[in-house]
């Protein structure tokens, strides 16, 4: 009850500060289902973007992250408050995975990123098969979402997110690699997809 409280009070109190300083823009969000557990993934830019995201929220989401973050203590208290997931990403944590799939089992959102660092697609990282392999293993769906901004005071941020992609049907495929890394390079292209929708629809109209 008491953790329910501090969860809902810093929202709202962050919620008009984020409102005010960073004007925040959400397109999408009715594609997030009300009330079973699904996937989010989408592109990382800022160290921000997962925070104001969960604050933008009506839903909880729980965000998987490099555990570093929690060696602060603020960021820990945060965190746990808020039901983060400390991933290690030097092996495979399989005790990470424990917690993401229980997030689902209770109806939650987890938050995943597949590039796995900041601007992952702009360094040329490869990114991670973890969300479409949960996805398939509990047959949830994945929301891909974008997110665009330099994060700098009174300049806009925008929240983008497209429909659901059900990757189900690959049940028979969840231990082939090739079949995984195919679904998440779709995911990411989708994930692109959201990010540079605004720019082709200005070169539309322009043309």
């Amino acid at each position: 009850m008491i953790r329910r409280f501090m969860q809902e009070l810093l929202k709202k109190i962050c919620y008009i500060i984020v409102k005010i300083v960073y004007r925040v823009k959400v397109e999408g969000i009715e594609n997030i289902p009300d009330n079973e557990g699904v996937i989010i993934c989408g592109n990382h830019i800022h160290a921000l973007d997962a925070p104001i995201l969960i604050i933008m929220s009506k839903r909880q989401i729980c965000f998987m992250a490099k555990e570093e973050i929690f060696k602060n203590i603020l960021f820990r208290w945060l965190g746990k408050l808020y039901g983060i997931i400390p991933v290690n990403r030097d092996k495979k944590d399989t005790e990470a995975i424990k917690k993401a799939l229980l997030v689902l089992k209770e109806n939650k959102v987890l938050g995943i990123y597949p590039e796995g660092t900041r601007n992952g697609l702009e360094k040329g990282v490869k990114p991670k098969n973890g969300a479409v392999n949960i996805a398939i293993r509990t047959k949830t769906k994945i929301v891909p979402f974008s997110v665009k901004g330099d994060f700098k005071p009174f300049k806009k941020i925008k929240y983008t997110f497209g429909e659901p992609m059900d990757f189900s049907g690959y049940k028979v495929n969840a231990h082939d690699k090739e079949v995984v890394e195919i679904l998440t390079n779709e995911l990411m292209a989708k994930i692109v997809e959201l990010r540079d929708k605004d720019e082709k629809m200005n070169i539309n109209i322009t043309k």
